[in-house]
């Protein structure tokens, strides 16, 4: 009955594992075993070099980290003025270049007392003749206005060389038919007239009215060119015997020279493109005159300012004035 009593469950070889002899031996006996282990001991180290380190002779002295060396108060204050005058140097050079270019812009300015000398057209040296007008679109025009004033200059360069075409288509008219030696010599005309007179009349008062914002070369611009547009109008027409290449006279030409008519119709076309582009740069104007700020009061305050402050009516108000004195004395 007594193994009825036992566990079912306990294996009947009930073996203690850490009872092995084996295992008992190194759980008893190897602490002593390492503990009597000395790795650094004569005969240990002896059996592997033969030679004994001591441990004293390799070790080395510990890193020691040096104390930063603060700066004298001498050496602090000489740094300093040395950079205080390095600054007023900079200083002072920045000040001598804007006093450079300050003078530089009074000179160029309109009120400014030394005159500018004049650089257009630009004509050689050895030349007898000079220039006649000061001309720098980047120092004279405002950006904004730069654009719209040169475009008014390439339109007077392109009006002189249509001109001169035209001389060209003229002359081969009259080659042609020898009753129109009027158009040669009007177109000849035209050319040496009409070439200095537009960049008089228009272009330089243009030119003003951006560079000074003046209302009244506006006024005396918008005057002007508006003729121009007539005159580009009537050129394109080409009106026989009025010295002008226009598609009329082209046109009359395709059946006596074709050669000829093509020319003349090459011209006509020039004198096309510029009234068309005189329109279009005009209405430009106009809607940059108007964001200006200019008035016709304006352009009047200004004409009667220029009159008043101009020396030749000055002496001539003056000698008018002294004349009148003069005569009402006499006859007292």
């Amino acid at each position: 009955m007594s193994e009825f009593d036992s566990n079912p469950f306990v294996d009947p070889m009930d073996v203690n594992p850490f009872q092995d002899a084996s295992v008992t031996e190194v759980t008893t006996g190897g602490i002593e075993h390492v503990e009597e282990f000395n790795p650094f001991s004569s005969n240990t180290m002896g059996s592997q070099s033969g030679t004994t380190i001591p441990i004293s002779a390799a070790s080395s002295q510990p890193a020691v980290l040096q104390a930063s060396v603060e700066p004298s108060p001498q050496a602090t204050a000489a740094a300093a003025q040395a950079n205080l005058i390095r600054q007023q140097e900079e200083l002072e050079r920045k000040a001598a270049e804007l006093d450079r270019k300050e003078q530089e812009l009074q000179n160029r300015s309109p009120g400014g007392s030394a005159v500018k000398e004049n650089n257009w057209p630009p004509l050689p040296k050895f030349f007898p003749l000079k220039p006649c007008f000061y001309q720098d679109f980047n120092e004279d025009i405002p950006e904004e206005y730069q654009k719209i004033c040169k475009r008014m200059y390439y339109l007077w360069m392109f009006h002189s060389v249509t001109l001169f075409l035209n001389v060209l288509a003229c002359l081969a008219y009259f080659t042609t038919d020898p009753g129109r030696g009027v158009d040669f010599g009007l177109s000849i005309l035209w050319f040496i007239l009409f070439t200095p007179v537009s960049l008089i009349c228009w272009y330089r008062p243009v030119y003003k009215a951006f560079r000074s914002d003046s209302s009244f070369s506006f006024f005396f611009f918008f005057f002007v060119f508006f003729f121009q547009v007539a005159v580009y109008i009537i050129q394109s027409v080409g009106i026989p015997s009025w010295g002008n290449s226009g598609w009329i006279a082209s046109i009359s030409m395709i059946g006596t020279n074709v050669g000829v008519a093509v020319v003349m119709m090459v011209v006509a076309g020039f004198f096309t493109v510029n009234a068309v582009l005189a329109v279009i740069l005009l209405k430009m104007v106009h809607s940059k005159y108007r964001r200006t700020g200019a008035s016709f009061n304006k352009a009047q305050q200004e004409f009667s300012q220029g009159v008043f402050t101009n020396s030749t009516f000055q002496s001539a108000a003056a000698g008018a004035a002294s004349s009148a004195a003069q005569g009402a004395f006499q006859r007292n």
